[in-house]
């Protein structure tokens, strides 16, 4: 069986592209096809064959997301995939959007319904994140998703919350296959650190406001409880202007740094409201307890109370309330790694191949 892989953009690492390693696993042989491929900015791909399209090329509009956003769907479109028995896209975006034959079938790994178009419009658009799309701009990319949706012979959602947007924005059934863990796991090899900081994992970009970093600095800011934030991208100069001394950011780490961080925390925080949110698994997978914000996929990952606490409302104020009853001490170690197996690879692995055998 001949496979390929599609993803939106190969320009940034995170959860979803940590899904991507795990699919080369199962696939080793499968290309990836994507509109842009930023080669010196990600070392993750290097042992893909990466396959790209005529935006790679165009140097002009690659440096106006508002505009490129609009070419993305003749991108997708303008691949062939006549030699493939299987196609898997993995997308929040437009790589739904290709055109495959009969006989060649479509699984579509959905991470979530466009957000920019569907859930999140009105913060994308009140944040003046696409700061130069007309309402005729935004009305064509959502007829030309709505037509793409359709596309895919099977979709997957990564969470329940992605499962139900499926349905509510592209009137499409999906299972859900949670994705896998796929951090290394390391021997300590230096003295351990103490445990008095809580840990926040995230990318920081105008297109991640959802993420919520400025609310946990905040929140963090009132109580003067130490916090380290790990993670890059262009807003980090303005999130550093706005904390105190008891936060430090610590950059991008290799997942042997990552891990010891883990494992040294009190908890993490994770205050957005996220479609599955990896590093809460991460967490728990070396028994750390999340203080998350009760919505999207954080209702999938935590057990409050046993895996960690909720928090009802995305403000400081509600945070700093969950902050203040938080104890460490309460939680039970070998449980919270316990829950977190549902996340593993080798599950993900059996789960989709069982898919994939049911549908072809």
């Amino acid at each position: 069986m001949k496979v390929a892989l599609v993803y939106d953009r190969v320009n940034k690492w995170g959860g979803a592209e940590r899904v991507l390693l795990a699919l080369h696993k199962i696939f080793p042989d499968a290309p990836l096809y994507t509109s842009l491929y930023d080669k010196k900015k990600v070392k993750w791909a290097k042992p893909f064959d990466v396959r790209v399209s005529f935006l790679q090329s165009a140097s002009s509009l690659r440096q106006y997301n508002d505009l490129l956003v609009l070419f993305m769907p003749i991108a997708f479109e303008s691949f062939s995939f006549d030699e493939f028995d299987l196609v898997i896209s993995v997308t929040s975006e437009a790589a739904k959007g290709i055109i495959t034959k009969p006989g060649t079938i479509h699984i579509c790994y959905c991470l979530t319904p466009t957000r920019y178009l569907w859930s999140g419009y009105d913060d994308y658009f009140s944040n003046n994140t696409f700061r130069t799309l007309t309402n005729p701009s935004v009305s064509y990319l959502r007829k030309w998703d709505q037509v793409a949706s359709s596309r895919p012979d099977y979709y997957i959602a990564i969470s329940t919350e992605v499962k139900k947007r499926i349905k509510e924005y592209y009137k499409r059934e999906s299972e859900i296959i949670f994705p896998p863990l796929t951090l290394e796991k390391y021997k300590k090899i230096s003295k351990k650190t103490k445990q008095d900081y809580f840990l926040l994992v995230s990318r920081f970009s105008r297109f991640t406001y959802y993420k919520k970093v400025d609310l946990a600095i905040e929140a963090f800011n009132i109580t003067g409880l130490p916090l380290k934030i790990i993670g890059t991208g262009p807003m980090i100069k303005a999130y550093k202007s706005k904390a105190k001394n008891n936060i430090e950011f610590l950059g991008e780490l290799t997942d042997r740094r990552l891990t010891d961080y883990y494992e040294n925390c009190k908890a993490l925080v994770f205050p957005g409201l996220e479609d599955f949110g990896l590093v809460m698994a991460e967490a728990q997978s070396l028994g750390k307890p999340v203080i998350a914000y009760k919505a999207g996929g954080a209702k999938d990952i935590i057990k409050p109370g046993v895996t960690g606490e909720f928090f009802s409302e995305q403000t400081p104020e509600s945070l700093i309330k969950t902050l203040k009853r938080f104890n460490e001490k309460s939680y039970n170690k070998a449980e919270i790694i316990r829950n977190s197996k549902k996340f593993s690879y080798k599950i993900f692995k059996n789960e989709l191949e069982a898919f994939i055998k049911e549908k072809i």
